[in-house]
């Protein structure tokens, strides 16, 4: 029986998930052997990757094409950018972030680490636990991945032997009890694979009889959705646009003020009280509408208009709250930064911090450390280069309200932009 029919029946919800690791790992191939064996492939998107991988004088399809879009990309071999795939099997939907493995591409990786809820976290079982596998392993635990999958590929390569595959799990739960993985509750699970064969990615296959445990897609079938008790309640909700439609021929629209956003975190309903920052003016809100069209409850992730029962002055950059559950204000920020520029982290520029629809001036008033990815200490550090990790502290023209990144993963992320080029220069999480 193949591993399809024994999964659930039931609808298990969205889940976003990302593959990362060092070079060459094999996290294009494999995305590509579970869109393959699930037959989420289209007939043109097939034959486009045959053709390819006849030019190149390859006798097997070359699966990490479905993956790796850019020309730059399928001409080097390597990915560059995230590339995301979406597919479906019977009982879930998928978003899948393939993240690049090279050094030079972390910051890519970061991007991709913002949204997932779990993470594959790939390691070639000819090399081992390497530099840049510790790096994307510490950043998913920075970015509050809260389920790993180790997938120990191209077992086919080591005559899918089963000492090597136990001591590299060994090593690496070495590596996350240090990090302190275990310790804080977070799901780490084991897979040896074959991403080119095949094996323990949909169907199990013959080559780990001494492997008992589920394939990698079981593993995902079953994983808990972004939304479930990992997700604050509390409820916040950034005004990104002020909605005052205007027709003279329509009285209902005459005093109409609706005020558009995403709902980031908890519910919202009619008659709850609500506070606006960062004026703490208080009222109630008198609707929802998704489309122009009332419903009963806004929901996590759901982009919502409400209206409120008193004329209130709100526009983009505030935040509507409950009562009695507001963030913090904060003028002064505590973070842990990975910096993503070529262009050092500097005490001397002034920055722009971009927090949910908020924008503030930002200067940089020190670095606490710098994180040392290999032996996980902390160092003194005066600047920050490309890809390092670091605690630092803010000083905002405005204040912020912000929860801390371990409650909540969306009021407690930001953007540092460079405020000479606008490029994005750093990510940064709420201590």
């Amino acid at each position: 029986m193949s591993a399809m029919e024994h999964l659930p029946t039931q609808e298990n919800g969205l889940l976003r998930f990302m593959t990362c690791g060092s070079v060459d790992d094999g996290k294009s191939t494999l995305i590509g052997r579970l869109l393959y064996d699930t037959k989420a492939i289209l007939a043109d998107a097939l034959t486009a990757i045959e053709k390819t991988s006849k030019k190149r004088g390859l006798e097997a399809v070359d699966l990490s094409l479905l993956t790796d879009g850019l020309q730059a990309e399928r001409e080097q071999g390597i990915t560059i950018d995230v590339a995301y795939r979406y597919f479906a099997t019977g009982t879930r939907k998928y978003i899948i972030a393939d993240a690049p493995g090279h050094e030079q591409y972390t910051r890519n990786m970061v991007t991709a680490a913002s949204t997932a809820n779990l993470a594959i976290i790939m390691i070639d079982a000819r090399k081992g636990v390497l530099a840049q596998t510790r790096r994307h392993s510490y950043i998913t635990h920075l970015m509050g991945i809260p389920h790993l999958v180790v997938a120990v590929n191209k077992m086919d390569l080591v005559n899918y032997d089963q000492a090597t595959y136990d001591r590299i799990c060994a090593e690496y739960r070495a590596f996350a009890d240090k990090m302190g993985l275990t310790a804080q509750g977070f799901d780490v699970r084991f897979i040896p694979v074959s991403a080119l064969a095949g094996d323990n990615i949909v169907e199990r296959g013959d080559a780990m009889p001494w492997y008992e445990g589920p394939t990698l897609l079981d593993v995902l079938e079953t994983a808990p959705p972004a939304g479930t008790h990992e997700r604050s309640e509390s409820f916040r909700f950034p005004v990104q646009y002020v909605i005052r439609p205007q027709a003279s021929d329509d009285p209902e629209l005459h005093d109409y003020r609706g005020f558009a956003g995403r709902v980031e975190s908890g519910t919202v309903q009619a008659g709850d009280a609500v506070t606006v920052l960062p004026s703490g003016i208080e009222s109630r809100v008198k609707a929802v509408h998704i489309g122009g069209e009332p419903i009963d409850v806004g929901h996590t992730e759901q982009s919502v208009t409400l209206l409120l029962e008193d004329e209130v002055d709100i526009s983009r950059g505030d935040m509507i709250v409950k009562s009695g559950n507001a963030p913090e204000a904060k003028k002064e920020l505590r973070a842990m930064l990975c910096w993503l520029s070529e262009t050092p982290l500097s005490p001397a520029r002034t920055y722009l911090i971009r927090h949910t629809s908020r924008t503030v001036k930002a200067k940089l008033s020190g670095i606490a450390y710098k994180v040392d990815i290999n032996s996980q200490e902390h160092v003194d550090a005066t600047q920050l280069a490309v890809n390092d990790i670091a605690e630092v502290g803010f000083k905002l023209a405005q204040p912020i309200f912000a929860d801390p990144y371990t409650t909540n993963r969306e009021t407690g992320a930001f953007i540092v932009v460079d405020e000479s080029t606008n490029n994005t220069v750093g990510a940064g999480m709420v201590l």
